[in-house]
């Protein structure tokens, strides 16, 4: 038997198992975008230059422009997270660049994880067609001729071996996927939690530097 006449002839056998496909094409493709397109940023070492620019000017409405124009980056969304609590004490801008790194950390890791929810689903569903397949081709023979025994048997273990090609078919690409997005995505959060480290790290850079220019120390000539 084929694997496209075992699709046909045994149709609802497969269909939880292509479903199960389509949904992992689906949250791949969306995954593959967010991490390699919407949410990357090309030049991220650019971006800290021009914002530390910006700062050492007091330019601060400049720098919240250049975060805005990233607005989809996470990057941007915590340097912009720091610049709005940039006249509040330090540990108040420490608190709000945490909450933005831990809210987009999980914009990143979310429906990932789904892929590998599939993949065992898929195991399963394919192990089910399985056990379901050998039922029916143990049941036939129960009742079948003997010269037709050996015909009903080798079809009934051959439409239980594709539902296990197939679920199988669906899976192994499932935890490759799953896998390659994993890593972008633990790389990303690396990036975040630099740029976390280095947001703090620009406004304080400023503070200390104010304080410098508006107390400088004089030196007083002995008498």
């Amino acid at each position: 038997m084929g694997f496209l006449n075992f699709i046909r002839d045994h149709f609802w056998h497969a269909f939880p198992i292509l479903l199960a496909g389509a949904l992992a094409v689906a949250i791949t493709i969306e995954r593959v975008w967010s991490l390699f397109m919407d949410a990357s940023m090309n030049d991220v070492e650019g971006f800290y230059q021009r914002i530390s620019g910006f700062i050492s000017k007091s330019q601060f409405g400049e720098a919240v422009k250049l975060c805005d124009s990233y607005a989809r980056k996470p990057v941007a969304r915590i340097m912009q997270a720091a610049l709005q609590r940039a006249h509040l004490p330090e540990s108040v801008i420490h608190d709000g660049i945490q909450i933005s790194l831990q809210t987009n950390s999980g914009q990143l890791q979310k429906r990932t994880a789904y892929l590998a929810t599939v993949a065992n689903v898929a195991t399963l569903l394919g192990l089910f067609g399985t056990i379901a397949g050998l039922i029916q081709s143990f049941e036939a023979v129960a009742h079948a001729d003997a010269q037709q025994k050996s015909a009903l048997l080798s079809a009934g273990i051959s439409t239980a071996m594709n539902a296990t090609m197939l679920g199988l078919g669906v899976a192994i690409p499932c935890m490759v996927v799953y896998s390659f997005l994993m890593s972008r995505t633990n790389v990303m959060i690396q990036q975040l939690d630099l740029g976390a480290v280095r947001s703090l790290d620009i406004l304080k850079q400023r503070f200390y530097s104010s304080e410098q220019v508006q107390s400088p120390v004089s030196a007083v000539p002995e008498k």
